[in-house]
């Protein structure tokens, strides 16, 4: 298991590559906010259940739409889980459901890639 209290530099640097692009595609702010708390929750997923230091990135803007996608070598699918009222951890995937329009996780050869979407301004 990898330590999910690593500050890496690929967390940091994915979310300034998302907010750039998504500065250039004219979302809000609030946006903004909402798909880098759904980034930083994918990431620290992958740090803790997907064994891998330095998941792959991937942020594409096409089609007015966001797709944000963070892959790892685990190709155990993630599921929701609904946690106790006073738990301390447990609420991640409902987050990235709460502040996106669209999110799945897609196995891989190796893994699984974990995504999510926002759609664009009008």
């Amino acid at each position: 298991m990898c330590d999910p209290n690593l500050n890496s530099p690929s967390l940091t640097v994915s979310r300034e590559v998302l907010r750039d692009a998504m500065v250039r595609a004219g979302y809000s702010d609030s946006a903004i906010g909402d798909a880098e708390l759904a980034l930083v929750e994918l990431i620290v997923n992958a740090w803790r259940y997907g064994a891998t230091l330095s998941p792959v990135v991937a942020v594409v803007v096409a089609d007015k739409v966001l797709r944000v996608t963070v892959a790892d070598r685990s190709s155990e699918l993630p599921l929701q889980r609904k946690p106790a009222d006073l738990a301390e951890s447990g609420r991640g995937l409902q987050l990235v459901e709460a502040f996106t329009h669209r999110w799945g996780a897609e196995p891989q050869k190796l893994g699984k890639r974990v995504w999510f979407e926002l759609d664009g301004v009008a």
